[in-house]
């Protein structure tokens, strides 16, 4: 059984530090791209402050589709290009949005939302699908928060990476 850790972290760096570790002890040897991903929103989602949302969007036939997630209900389809996870996922690039209102198209799938941040999930160039957190505080992402994520992004990947078949069907479900 896992127990998630409280963090004892003072600077975002630390944070994200522990919560790689408790991360990649959570998914250590499991081969379902589903249940880790599952996993991984659960951790974020309570081991970040000011959050209220985290949680996967999967590329599929040109588009992205809901996948595990904690929070409120969410659109369950995202074209690419649109929004902060289309654009993010469009670019392959990860985008910290300050402020929703202010960025051109964004999707209000929970109006509480006011800050994002966007990695995509890609496994040799190829779009697997995004990682999306909200915050109800505008500001509440910055570049230590990015870089932390892409940390946890890679450490997700590189365990389905050690499973024949597993990152293929993360994007087949």
């Amino acid at each position: 059984m896992f127990a998630l850790q409280p963090s004892s972290a003072t600077d975002k760096p630390s944070l994200y530090g522990e919560l790689a570790q408790q991360l990649a002890a959570l998914i250590a040897g499991e081969a379902d791209a589903i249940a880790n991903a599952a996993n991984m929103a659960a951790l974020l989602y309570h081991g970040l402050p000011d959050v209220n949302w985290a949680g996967f969007y999967l590329a599929k036939a040109g588009e992205l589709v809901l996948g595990p997630f904690q929070g409120k209900p969410a659109c369950i389809r995202i074209a690419l290009g649109k929004g902060v996870c289309g654009t993010a996922a469009a670019r392959q690039q990860s985008l910290v949005v300050p402020d929703v209102a202010a960025f051109p198209g964004h999707i209000a799938c929970d109006p509480d939302s006011r800050s994002e941040l966007v990695v995509p999930l890609l496994a040799e160039r190829r779009l697997l699908g995004v990682l999306d957190l909200d915050s109800p505080h505008r500001n509440r992402f910055d570049e230590a928060d990015r870089a932390g994520c892409e940390r946890l992004a890679a450490i997700f990947l590189a365990e389905l990476a050690r499973h024949p078949g597993a990152l293929a069907a993360l994007s087949s479900h």
